[in-house]
This record gives structure tokens, sequence and C-alpha cells, in this order.
């Protein structure tokens, strides 16, 4: 066991046998040799092993606790609870073995057995979490059932029961039981019933969460509409502590509801169960001024009174009162509190919230009210005047932040919007000086200034202005030179190289961000959108492995935390948990990926190292099969992860998500029916009899050729919505979610090859069930598609020519269109060839049998029928224009490395020495990024032209 730790499994199998010599029977010893066998890569003999000793239903504990290990590691859970249950049997009255049961029904989540055996532990020890564990399970019956009305009519009733019968024994001990109780009175929507168990005398229990039940009481008012008890609580809450930012959103909600009810306190008795109850906008409005009276005498300074009026304003305003309750002007209210919390980072956030409240006429004027009262010190008459100290950075920032937000860099003209980018980077290069001992991990106090500066250029190349954006590559990398942990430098750099068709500085980038767990589906397609579209094959191998590995440990880790939550009692914590993992499961993300990752490595390997046959039996794919969940793709992007400061019109809408989603999801329609129309090929290999419809029924492959063409017309009908999508001209915001490879696989001709490439795979198949005799028609359409075919794929070649990267008035442009173009050409001709080896493989016979008649009738005349030459010109003419794309590629290669970047005289005599150098390292990182890129695809083709060179039949 100790090798087996220290991770020698070798030594351990050489123990292990050594000790089975002695004693040939040791359980122990079998199952601790077949986890060193597992872990060296002999699954089958080490599930062999295990299975011999499972056999003998071993009840020590050691070979039960080695099995579960073994079986854990060979992701057979559902093994686990055979063993244990035969444990049970024999020893019945084990509590430990009862235990590791529901465990391991939990693992696998058998929630009706998980409530057997909850009930089997209490019989044989009756304490109270074993009876609540099965409760749970009743209530995790109740979420899995599919039919809504049984959950709530068999399920959660019975669970009520069981607790229901606890309470009358005066048997609930703990907390997480109380919380059991209110979670099944909450899914059965008795919210009156749940309400008297929180303000009763089981939720004195209710202490760990701090104002637990408090929360618990404001969500049944909520449910149950009592917008009294809702405000007098909120109120209650608030003079408690008048920072608490929830209380005040539930007592505006409330007191508003009040008063459209025009509802009134009873004369006589309490207001509410929860004491008194505002009903009016002036009682609201002196609330807030006590409040905020209160604060000013508070030790510390406290945000929370100040935005409450601001957010009250903000409401009677939408309800269309203007100033008739004096709560005062809110630029003066913002300039106040821009006083007094300027220089904390939030007071930006805070603001950005009430900036509507500003009539657009008072935005300048309300900047520069803000500027006058931040300490700046100027060092000569005619200099830009700078922060003395960091506090008066930070309130400078808030203010650039503010002015972005208010539009009022957008409406500069070109020049004055580069005079901006010039202070914000002197100001950035300043305020490095407060930063001076900031640590590694550290942020620089002024990095909002680069990214601020950046987006200003961003503004002007999206109007053309080309220069623009290697300038902002040359800020970023600068910034992250200063400040090497700052995420927003490393996202904002990773979508420019990555817009500009650079893939090879991201995967470092993305690296050094060390993305954790759930990010791999919020950020990763900020990797996997790109790497193989920019012909980067294994970089996108790898970053498809890391999503891929995440997605597939969370199966496994949820398990775990399902069960830890059963040991320790945290009951309302399981359905989360398992809501987490279905979100996990129908990932947009998580489709895709799977999907493009098989693309990839048939690309890779098919008919390369391995037979596409092979290929696809590895990746148990079949063309029936559909693993994608459609009707509940979740789209778990985060598309707010890069800062932006931009108004409302300009920033990333609802409706940008929506569409982006809808176009999200056609991509992946198109490619994941493509993928199956691939597997669907190997299916149709040499099993017909001609002429003998019986038996090709019996045989299924006449079923195979029409799965193939039912999934032809669904890509039919795909495309066709993609292209519909398309006619919107969807523009997203830059820094919005990447638009899809959709409309490049549209305009460059790849789809119509690849579509036609399918239906040819339908004719081919018609002329072998018909044989060659009686099929002169056939051939003949057969070969008008080779011819069209070739025509096709030269015009994609053609699509495909051009410099990448050109330098023009002294500034580089790079055309990653002509990369992604190139990509979908080799993948285009890859599929070309998993067709034609099928052509080939239906030809092949076919030219034996004319051989042998030959022979026999000692002919020398016996007629070659057309197909034949059509299949030989067409393989001459790919294997032609694959060579002469090589050259292409080469010649590519040779322009890029001859490519003398230092010469570009940087016109912009603005930039400064220490940025010449980064400006150097950036185009230096596109050149070398798009220089393997190439050879990347040049190599990949040349595989492939082999493999042309095979097909002679």
């Amino acid at each position: 066991a100790d090798y087996l730790d220290n991770g020698n499994n070798k030594m351990a199998i050489q123990q292990a046998d050594k000790l089975l010599k002695k004693h040939k029977d040791l359980h122990c010893a079998k199952v601790l040799k077949a986890i060193g066998l597992q872990r060296t890569g002999k699954q089958d003999e080490a599930y062999a092993l295990a299975q011999e000793v499972a056999a003998l239903e071993p009840t020590d504990d050691n070979s039960l606790q080695a099995l579960t290990i073994l079986y854990r590691e060979m992701h057979r859970p559902e093994l686990v609870t055979k063993l244990y249950e035969a444990a049970v049997k024999k020893v019945p009255n084990s509590e430990e073995y009862h235990s590791h049961l529901f465990m391991a029904y939990a693992r696998v989540g058998e929630y009706k057995k998980m409530q057997q055996a909850g009930m089997a532990l209490y019989k044989i020890v009756p304490k109270n979490p074993y009876y609540f564990w099965s409760v749970m399970s009743l209530i995790m019956q109740s979420i899995s059932a599919q039919d809504e009305n049984l959950s709530k009519t068999m399920f959660l009733p019975l669970a009520e029961r069981m607790v229901e019968k606890m309470v009358k024994e005066d048997k609930i001990e703990a907390e997480a039981e109380v919380e059991l109780y209110y979670m099944i009175l909450e899914r059965l929507e008795k919210y009156k019933e749940a309400l008297d168990v929180v303000r009763g005398k089981l939720g004195e229990k209710l202490t760990s969460e701090l104002q637990s039940r408090e929360n618990k009481c404001m969500a049944m008012y909520k449910k149950l509409h009592r917008w009294p008890e809702c405000n007098a609580l909120a109120r209650r809450l608030l003079l408690k502590n008048s920072d608490d930012w929830q209380f005040y959103i539930t007592y505006f909600d409330s007191l508003f509801q009040l008063i459209d009810e025009s509802w009134t306190p009873p004369a006589e008795e309490e207001h509410s169960l929860e004491g008194e109850v505002h009903c009016s906008i002036e009682q609201a409005v002196n609330f807030i001024e006590e409040r905020i009276t209160e604060e000013s005498k508070s030790s510390r300074a406290l945000r929370g009174p100040y935005l409450a009026k601001l957010e009250l304003i903000r409401r009677l305003r939408h309800r269309g009162c203007n100033d008739e309750y004096k709560l005062g002007d809110p630029e003066e209210l913002m300039f106040q509190y821009f006083k007094k919390f300027g220089d904390k980072p939030c007071c930006f956030t805070d603001l950005k919230v009430f900036v509507d409240l500003l009539p657009p006429s008072q935005y300048t004027k309300f900047i520069r009210q803000l500027l006058d009262v931040i300490p700046l010190a100027a060092a000569a008459e005619n200099e830009v005047a700078l922060p003395v100290d960091i506090k008066a950075l930070q309130q400078h920032l808030c203010v650039v932040q503010l002015s972005r937000l208010l539009g009022i860099y957008h409406a500069m003209e070109k020049k004055q919007k580069l005079a901006v980018v010039r202070e914000l980077m002197l100001r950035y290069r300043h305020g490095l000086e407060f930063g001076k001992s900031c640590l590694k991990t550290e942020l620089q106090f002024s990095d909002y200034y680069c990214l601020l500066a950046v987006h200003l250029l961003l503004d002007l190349w999206l109007e053309g202005e080309e220069a623009a954006v290697w300038q902002c590559l040359t800020l970023l990398e600068e910034g992250l030179s200063h400040s090497p942990s700052n995420a927003q430098f490393k996202l904002l750099l990773i979508r420019i190289y990555c817009r500009l068709g650079a893939f090879e500085p991201v995967s470092e980038l993305y690296s050094s961000l060390d993305a954790k767990h759930i990010q791999h589906d919020t950020i990763g397609y900020l990797l996997t959108r790109y790497a193989g579209s920019l012909g980067h094959y294994a970089a996108a191998s790898q970053s498809c492995n890391f999503a891929l590995r995440f997605f597939h440990s969370n199966q496994k880790d949820t398990s775990e935390y399902i069960i830890q939550a059963y040991k320790y009692g945290a009951f309302e914590k399981i359905p989360e948990f398992i809501a987490f993992r279905n979100r996990l499961n129908s990932s947009l993300h998580f489709a895709q990926v799977r999907t493009e990752r098989m693309l990839l490595d048939l690309l890779l390997e098919a008919n390369i190292s391995t037979s596409l046959e092979e290929s696809i039996k590895s990746m148990s794919l079949s063309p029936e099969e559909d693993d994608i969940p459609w009707k509940d793709l979740r789209d778990n992007r985060d598309l707010t992860v890069l800062f932006s400061w931009d108004p409302k019109d300009r920033d990333i809408s609802e409706e940008h998500r929506k569409l982006s989603l809808e176009e999200e999801t056609l991509w992946l329609r198109i490619r994941s029916l493509t993928l199956r129309l691939v597997s669907g090929l190997p299916t149709l290999g040499h099993t017909i009899q001609p002429k003998n419809s019986e038996k090709t029924a019996e045989n299924g492959v006449s079923s195979k050729i029409d799965t193939i063409r039912a999934l032809l017309q669904q890509l039919e009908a795909a495309v066709d919505s993609g292209k519909k999508f398309l006619e919107q001209k969807i523009q997203y915001p830059v820094l919005g979610p990447p638009p899809t490879r959709m409309a490049g696989f549209f305009s460059n001709g790849s789809c119509q090859c690849q579509t036609s490439l399918f239906y040819l795979v339908s004719d081919i198949y018609e002329l072998d069930t018909n044989g060659l005799e009686d099929s002169a028609e056939i051939q003949e359409r057969i070969g008008n598609s080779f011819k069209s075919l070739v025509e096709r794929l030269t015009e994609l070649f053609n699509k495909c020519k051009g410099d990448l990267i050109e330098v023009r008035d002294g500034t580089l442009k790079t055309h990653p269109n002509l990369l992604e173009n190139l990509v979908f050409f080799v993948e285009t001709i890859s599929i070309a060839l998993w067709v034609s080896s099928y052509c080939d493989s239906v030809l092949r016979p076919f030219k034996s049998n004319l051989q042998k008649k030959k022979k026999k009738k000692k002919e020398s005349s016996v007629a070659m029928p057309p197909v034949f030459t059509h299949f030989l010109d067409y393989v001459t003419e790919l294997q032609t224009l694959t060579s002469n794309v090589i050259d292409h590629i080469k010649g590519l290669e040779i322009i890029l490395t001859a490519l003398k970047l230092e010469e570009l005289s940087l016109k912009d005599t603005l930039l400064l020495q220490e940025e010449k150098k980064f400006t150097k390292t950036v185009q230096g990182k596109v050149q070398s990024s798009y220089h393997h890129s190439v050879q990347e695809i040049g190599e990949l083709l040349k595989k492939r032209l082999d493999t042309i060179k095979k097909l002679k039949i």
C-alpha cells in the first residue's frame, strides 16, 4: 500500500505477487495488485482480478475499501453498490457497511434505494441524521421526477409526513432538520406553514447564518404578498444596519406596493406582525433622511443611506413625481457622494447606476465640477496637473471612468482622442510611482488609465485607423510588464491578438490567467473559438483537453460534494449541487468543445496515422446518435468578463446575448451534423449483395444510407437557417461575444463543397447497389460531381491567396480571413479524401471483377466503364491542387520570414522610446504566430497529399 501511495505501481505489483505466493487467498493483496495494474494502464487485467475478489463477496474492511478505490479510479461507481449490497446481506447489523452502501447509492444517484438504505440504517441505529437522510432522498426523488404532479402528490407529502412525525414526538435536534422541513414546505408551496415553522419554536434553531430567520421570513412574506410585514421587517433591519442594500430594495418595493393598494394601518391594533409599517412617500423620505443623519454620527462612513436617497429619487421619477418631495438635486447629491467616497474604487460602480438621473446637457459641467475638488498639482505652467497622492489618483480615475461612461470621449474628434490617450498614458506612468512597493501579484494603482487609453484607441481602430490597434497592443504589453497579474490586460490582449489572427501569444496569456474550475466553462470560449480556426492545431487540441477534463471531472466531483453535504447535514446545498451539475452538462461550450475536438482529431489522424474507421470507433461515434441536449443548451459564457465603460447604447445588450446564443447554436448544429455524416462513411462498408433487397435490409446497410440521407437533409436545413441568420448582418460590440466561423464557412465556398461531397456519397452508394452495367446515368452524374468539386475546391483555394501580413503606409495590416480560409480548405480537402477513399472501396472490387472477366474471355477489348476514368482524373486533379496549395504555403512562409518588421518606419513619432521596444515585441509575436500557423497547416497538407497518392485504383 505504501508503494501505491508513493506512485511506485510496479513495486506494488511485485510485492503483492510475493504475498500471494505465500497466501494465495489474501483478498486484499489481490485488490492492491489490481490497483497497481489499473494505474499502469492494464485495465482489463485489473478488472478481471477485481471481479475475482468481488465474486467471493468479501466482508473484511480492507478489501472493501481497496475495491472502492479501484472502482472509483475505473469510473465504475455502480460496482461499489453491488459490493456493499452483498456485504450488508452477510453482516446485516453493521452501521458502517450500511452507511457505505447509502453513500455508494448517492454516488450513482439512486434516490429510491438511498431512501430505503437510510431507513434500514435508522432501524439498526436510531440516530436522527439517518432518518433525515431518508427524508432528503425523498426530496431528491421529487426533484428528479419528470412528472411535476407526482412530486407534489407523492414524494413531497410523504417527506412532510415523515418530518411531522418527528416534530410531534419532539425529536427534532439539529438546525439542518429544521432547514429540511422548511425546504419541503416551500417546495409544496405551503408558505404560511413554512412561515409558522420559522417564526415558531423550531425557528430558534436557525442560528448558523446571520439573519437566517429574518431572510426566510422575508422570503415567505414576499411569496404571500404580505407587503406590510415586508416593509416593517425591512425597516426594522435597516435600523439595525443602515448599510444593508437588499433591505432598502425590499423597503422601497413594499412601500410602493402598499401605496398602489392604498393600504392604511388599522386604528387600534399593531400595524403588522413585524411592527410599524411605512405606507406613504413622506414617511419614506423622512426615514431615509434620518438614516443619513444617523450615518453622519457613525465612526465609519456608510454608503447605503446616500445611495438609498438616489434610489428613491430614481423610483419617484419613474412614477412621474419630480421634485415635490424636496429630496434635492441628483447632480448635487452625486457630487457630495463623490466628495465623500471618490477615493474608493467602488465609487464609480455606485454612481454608474444613477447617471441616468443627469440631463445630458449637464454632463460636461458635472465632470468639471468633480475635477475641481481633486487635489492636483502641476509642475510647470502648461503641464498636466497630476494627483498628489493615491487618494487623489483614485478620485481622478473615477472621474475619467465617468467621462467615458457619459460618452464625452466618444464625441471627440480623432485629434482630441489621441491627445487624451497621451494624457492618460502620462498619468498612468506617473501613477506607477505610487506602486513601487507593490508585490508582483498586486495591481498597480494606475492600471485603469492604461486600459481606458486602450479603449479609446480601439474606438479609433474601428473607425478605420489601422495603426491604432498596434498601439493598443503596445500599451497593453507595457502595462502587463508593470502589473504582471492584471487579468484585464491579459483578456484584452487575448481578444485583440485573436482579432488580428495571431494565436501563438494567446496560449501563454491564457495559461497565466490560471483559470480555475468553472472558469473553463465561462471564459474557455476565448481560447477554443480561435485556436483551431487560426491553424494552431496542437494548441487547439490542448485547449479542448483543458475544457473536457474539467467537464468530465465535474461529474465525479459533484457526487463527492453531495456525499459531504449528507455527512454534514447541509441538505439545502444538495439541490444546488445537482443543479450545478446539470448546468454544466447542458453547457453550450461543453457541446462545442466535444464536437470540435472530435472533428479536430479526425482532421489530424483519420487516414494518416489510423484509418477513419478506427478513429471513429475509438471515439465511439455513430451517425444515429446525437448526444447534444438541444432543448436545454445553456449559454454559460461570461460575456462581460472584459471591463467596459461604454454608455448603454454602445455596450453589450440582452439582445446581443440572445443573438449570439442563436448564432452559436446554429453553427454547432452544422458542425455536429458534419461530424455525424463523416462518422457514417465507414458504416457504408462492403456487405452488399446487389439487387437482392431482402438481404440488404437484413444487413442493415440500406438503413445506414437512409441515416446519411436524413442527416444530409438536416444539414441543408441548418445551413439555410444559418444563411437567414447572417442576412441580419449583426455587429456585436468589439468587446462583446466573438462571432462564429459561420460567415466565412458560407462565403468562401467550403459549405457548398462539403454538402456536395456528402451528396456524392449517396450517388456512389447507388452505383454500388445497381452495379456497373445499366448505370450510365449515375456514372455521368458522378463524373459531373467530380468536375464541379474540383472547380469548387480551386475557387476555395483562390480565396486563400494573398499576403497574410502586408505593410501599408508604414503600418502593418493582417488578413486573418485568409488564414481562416486556408484552415477551411484543409478541412474540406480532408473530407474530400475520406469520401474518395469510400469511392475507392466501391470501385476496387468492380475493377478486379472486370479484370477477371477479361482473363476469362481472353478479350482485350472489355470496355472500361467511364466512372473509372472520371475517378482517376479527379484524384489526379486533387493531387495537383493540393501540391499547388503546399507550394503556395511555402511561398507564404518565405514571405513571412523575409518580412523585416524593424524597418517599419513607425510614423507615429509620438511613440516614446520605451514604447518602441514593446511595439517591436508585439509585431514580432504576430509575425511568428502567422509563421507557426502556416507551418502547421503546411505539415498537415503534406500528410494529406501522401494519402491522395495512395488512391489509385
